[in-house]
């Protein structure tokens, strides 16, 4: 080395960290070629007794230099920290699973036992992720708790390599009487997109131990999105999630809604630029109305979601005590819908809570086609034709009952509705709603509804049916309830929607019954306040039954008075 180098070098390892079992070279700016560069770091590293962790990053290490090191941690057995974040700036992405395997490799022959590993904004690949495969799978990662992988371009493969090693890391420690509790784990910007994220997903299921996981900006779309919340329910210790800028659209996020349901830790959501969209925000505002009692920050900006969506988040975070930021930024709230979210939350002194508005996208065209699914080409969230969505909701996972006599009827019955069919199978229309599927629900009640006349004989057998269909759907759970709302408000119009979504003709009598049915024991004040505030900001949609809606309005309401 030239003097001038090795001047530079001795004078950025004067300024190394000591103290409380960890040597820190962070930041030093040192280019680690081969032994000779790295002889004053080892001479530091050798000399340390107790080391406890080791901080490498901000510097670059060649596959030599790396040889040199890993031989000195051979020794270092209580070794339990390694933060080696940026450590390869400039090095071929060749060198980088070998210069990991080096390192590895004396982890292991040290009989290290880590608790972290930080391998964040090393450009490595899916080959980078082999080079730590055997450490993650051997006794040295048993004690793992923290694991951050952010910015290391896994890729798909990286993705399914990493969760097979964490599985066969729980299934070897679990035999020895201590299983992998990993807590944290972080991997945003790896493109792991739909199959990576699955991978993994399998593994957050098995561990059952996490506490926050980080998976910003990874193109996943619903299907990961699915796999990831089916994982989460099984993690009860959840505190943070951290989703931003995927795509998770209405199927995704009703998903994350249900998962949702089983957690009490959540004290931070983030989805923002998530595509949630207004009916995925209702989902999750219906969460919100009957669990996580210790959320303390809520990120759904950037979501297309509308204004009247938005307040009904807004009115189910209100009496949430640990409550500190709410961030509806970037949506499609317009200039009079921020003022109204605003003055809200002013009114009941939680101003504070909401995060700027400066960047809302104004309230969408009428005339903007909304019913394609930017996060999925394929069509496939064509939810009211398919049924798919109402999986997502159903409270066991069970199958639909298969079709029956009484079935058939109904089918009969919403194919040619009339007052004779309907008096003569009330109690089966009763029987057979099921609160799992929102869509039939509503296009049921719709039906129903279309019967309403002068006749008082036969409005009386309309509303003891709607009575009884309505009680069965809304005293489901929050989440149940609210799908159900929202879909009967896609379908009449006043909420727009995702997929081709089958809307029906509209005539006063159907707001005539759900007028009828807000005055009832069983539409709850927080029922009336959702459908308050949705039809509130949209009313407009049914100007062509101008009379029947400012009736159920007022019904609202009166229902819903300690809202406003």
């Amino acid at each position: 080395m030239a003097s001038d180098d090795i001047a530079q070098l001795a004078d950025a390892l004067s300024k190394t960290h000591v103290g409380d079992g960890e040597l820190s070279f962070k930041g030093l700016g040192l280019k680690l070629d081969d032994s000779e560069s790295v002889a004053e770091l080892l001479g530091k590293i050798e000399q340390y007794p107790g080391l406890r962790a080791l901080r490498l990053e901000g510097n670059t290490v060649g596959v030599e230099a790396a040889k040199a090191i890993a031989k000195a941690l051979e020794s270092k057995d209580q070794l339990q920290r390694c933060y080696w974040s940026d450590m390869f700036t400039g090095r071929l992405r060749s060198e980088i699973p070998t210069a990991l395997m080096c390192l590895s490799g004396a982890l292991m022959s040290a009989g290290a036992r880590l608790t972290e590993l930080d391998l964040s904004d090393n450009a490595f690949g899916p080959d980078g992720v082999k080079g730590i495969e055997q450490l993650l799978k051997s006794p040295s990662c048993h004690t793992l708790r923290e694991l951050r992988l952010n910015n290391c371009g896994m890729g798909i493969g990286g993705g399914k390599i990493l969760a097979e090693a964490l599985i066969e890391c729980h299934k070897k420690s679990t035999a020895v009487g201590s299983a992998l509790r990993l807590k944290v784990f972080v991997a945003g910007r790896n493109r792991l997109e739909n199959d990576g994220a699955s991978a993994l997903a399998k593994a957050f299921q098995l561990m059952g131990s996490l506490e926050e996981i980080h998976m910003p900006q990874n193109g996943i779309n619903y299907a990961g999105v699915m796999a990831l919340a089916s994982a989460i329910r099984h993690n009860p210790e959840l505190r943070v999630l951290n989703f931003n800028d995927n795509t998770f659209t209405k199927r995704g996020t009703l998903a994350m809604a249900q998962a949702l349901r089983h957690l009490r830790n959540i004290q931070v959501i983030n989805f923002g630029d998530c595509l949630v969209r207004s009916e995925g925000a209702i989902a999750l505002a219906a969460v919100l109305t009957e669990g996580l009692p210790v959320l303390k920050e809520l990120n759904l900006s950037f979501g297309e979601i509308t204004a009247g969506a938005a307040l009904v988040v807004a009115q189910a975070v209100m009496d949430k005590p640990h409550m500190e930021k709410v961030n509806l930024n970037g949506n499609c709230l317009g200039e009079d819908g921020c003022d109204v979210l605003r003055e809200v939350l002013d009114n009941v002194h939680k101003g504070e809570m909401l995060a700027s508005l400066s960047e809302d996208e104004g309230e969408p065209d009428d005339e903007e086609d909304e019913d394609s699914d930017a996060g999925d080409s394929d069509g496939s969230d064509e939810c009211y034709e398919t049924g798919e969505c109402e999986e997502i909701v159903k409270e066991n996972g069970g199958e639909s009952p298969e079709k029956s006599e009484s079935q058939a009827e109904i089918l009969s019955f919403l194919s040619n509705p009339s007052a004779e069919k309907l008096s003569h199978m009330k109690m089966n229309l009763q029987q057979e709603v099921n609160v799992s599927e929102p869509n039939k629900a509503a296009e049921l009640f719709l039906k129903i509804g279309s019967l309403h006349s002068q006749d008082t004989v036969a409005n009386a057998v309309v509303f003891e049916v709607i009575d009884g269909v309505l009680k069965k759907v809304l005293s489901a759970s929050a989440l149940q309830s609210h799908c159900f709302l929202t879909t009967l408000l896609v379908m009449i119009g006043v909420l727009k929607g995702e997929g081709k979504v089958k809307k029906v003709p509209l005539v006063p009598g159907q707001l005539l019954c759900l007028e009828h049915a807000v005055q009832q024991e069983y539409f709850t004040q927080d029922h009336a306040s959702v459908l308050h505030t949705l039809l509130s900001r949209n009313g407009d949609a049914l100007k062509f039954c101008s009379s029947a809606r400012d009736r159920l309005s007022s019904a609202l309401e009166k229902k819903s008075h300690k809202y406003h």
